[in-house]
């Protein structure tokens, strides 16, 4: 960091592109972690088109439907992009997120920042936009990748969509949405607790372990709070308006689940932002 500073005059406070590509320079030296996000990125598009493939059988040898129900209407959208793969990118997004964060008070790389450039809101700035912007790559790559090549797929059964049609657009956004959203929280997380284990297992209990807690449709008031949990607003958004997948009653709109996911993402980055700035290194 220090060289890339090192040109601007003295008393003259550091530019912000000066201040990404000093979190540039750290996040590359973690070969591990973008390593990691890679793989869970290709990881999450096998997955998702071994679940189509695997549906293939089920779709040439569909049973007739139950006296008095409708036709099961198989769901392009809802099994190409799945929850399995989304949830491998939310661990993987939130925990590079946590490190970010949490790795610099570990090997007090963090002193130095600061003393290098006191401005302690840039420096986070810079680390969140860096972040954020290499997770929703990893999120869009994921989410196209997915859609394209299941439905790819698909046309051979007459099955396939195209991004033009309704709710196709939208599901393929907010897959894509949410992995940047979690790496956000991951590094609220890691602001607040700065610890490795804490940060990650924090992480796991409120991406997939809190939602169990709030299921079923009882108590409207539980599944409410259930439904405005970070996964749950991607689940509203992949599920087309005339598909058989429901999430039950109280289902959030459309609307509600982009808000909610929005909000995530800017409490997040505030709480980030204000441990970073008011708590001692």
């Amino acid at each position: 960091m220090s060289t890339t500073l090192a040109v601007r005059p003295v008393g003259q406070a550091p530019r912000f592109a000066d201040l990404l590509a000093a979190e540039w320079i750290k996040l590359r030296s973690l070969r591990s972690t973008y390593w990691v996000l890679a793989l869970a990125s290709l990881v999450a598009i096998a997955v998702n088109l071994n679940a189509v493939h695997s549906d293939l059988t089920y779709i040439d040898h569909a049973p007739p439907p139950p006296p008095g129900l409708p036709a099961y209407r198989y769901d392009p959208l809802f099994h190409g992009l799945g929850n399995v793969a989304g949830d491998l990118m939310a661990i993987a997004a939130g925990s590079l997120g946590a490190i970010t964060v949490f790795g610099e008070y570990t090997t007090g790389l963090i002193r130095t920042t600061f003393a290098a450039v006191p401005d302690r809101r840039g420096v986070i700035a810079a680390k969140v936009l860096l972040v954020a912007g290499i997770t929703a790559l990893a999120g869009a790559v994921v989410s196209a990748g997915s859609f394209f090549a299941t439905n790819a797929m698909l046309a051979s059964r007459h099955l396939g969509l195209s991004i033009a049609d309704e709710g196709c657009l939208r599901a393929v956004l907010g897959y894509a949405a949410i992995v940047p959203v979690c790496a956000l929280i991951g590094m609220a997380l890691g602001a607040l607790l700065r610890h490795a284990t804490a940060s990650i297992v924090s992480l796991v209990l409120l991406m997939f372990v809190l939602p169990l807690m709030f299921g079923g449709d009882r108590y409207r008031w539980l599944k409410e709070i259930g439904t405005h949990l970070p996964l749950s607003t991607v689940s509203r958004l992949t599920i087309r308006p005339d598909s058989s997948a429901t999430m039950g009653k109280y289902a959030p709109t459309v609307t509600d689940a982009w808000i909610t996911m929005g909000l995530w993402a800017v409490v997040a980055v505030t709480v980030t932002v204000v441990l970073v700035r008011r708590r001692d290194v």
